[in-house]
């Protein structure tokens, strides 16, 4: 698998503070081309040390082009501005230049929720959507991606909004839920309050929902009052690694 096939695949890679995953993916219909490969993430997951995964699971795929990857942070043209769950040596550091060097390959790094919720606007939940779409993912924290009409707008950070006086993600997020043991009753009323402060800042036109509690969207989403419609998302774990390859694909085919 190698530079000719590229016009037609992309590659994407999915850092997490557990796992490091990755794929080939078909561009044009959004979906893994080959099964994915989860190596747990090194600890401590120094930018050595993780880079150091991200090479494995290239040449496990034999990939010798450009590829995307996803990292739970802020990250602005390819240097990491925080860090979550992973080693604090990450902050400011240049992760383009680090896996270019790591792999041999140009890397194209994202926001983790950026990349999902682009994957989603474009292959899941919202394709065909147009105007403002916000895509959540609700997990340890509330992850937030913002695409108009097809563009994402990066690093948006709205979990942490202030709700009901506290960062919003330690009230709302799925595991808030979990840690204080409420009902999926209580839980839909904190999560009205969060997506009610939400559209009153941006006014979407769709409300995307990820993260494993998507899987569960039957027995709590019915229950979130806002006006804008919201539905859950469609690409589960594999968002992540579509969204980042696509990233990579759109930077490819500009002049």
């Amino acid at each position: 698998m190698g530079r000719r096939t590229a016009n037609r695949l992309g590659f994407g890679i999915d850092i997490g503070g557990s796992g490091i995953k990755g794929a080939p993916v078909d561009l044009a219909r959004g979906r893994l081309a080959d099964d994915r490969l989860r190596i747990p993430t090194p600890r401590p997951a120094t930018p050595e040390a993780v880079a150091g995964t991200v090479a494995e699971i290239l040449r496990h795929f034999g990939w010798r082009a450009d590829f995307g990857c996803t990292f739970p942070a802020v990250v602005q043209a390819g240097v990491v501005r925080s860090a979550a769950n992973v080693d604090t040596a990450w902050v400011g550091v240049d992760a383009h230049a680090l896996l270019r060097s790591a792999t041999g390959q140009r890397a194209v790094v994202v926001n983790d929720a950026d990349a999902a919720g682009l994957a989603e606007a474009h292959f899941g939940a919202a394709r065909d959507h147009g105007g403002t779409v916000l895509v959540t993912t609700l997990g340890t924290g509330i992850g937030s991606a913002l695409v108009h009409d097809g563009t994402l707008v990066p690093n948006t950070e709205l979990g942490h909004l202030e709700l009901d006086g506290c960062d919003a993600e330690s009230r709302a997020a799925e595991s808030a839920r979990t840690r204080e043991g409420l009902s999926w009753e209580d839980w839909a009323q904190r999560l009205t309050s969060y997506y009610r402060h939400v559209e009153d800042l941006l006014w979407p036109d769709l409300i995307v929902v990820g993260g494993g509690v998507s899987r569960k969207s039957a027995k709590w989403l019915p229950l979130v009052k806002a006006r804008t419609p919201i539905v859950p998302a469609e690409l589960a774990n594999d968002a992540g690694i579509i969204g980042a390859a696509r990233i990579t694909g759109q930077r490819r085919r500009k002049p």
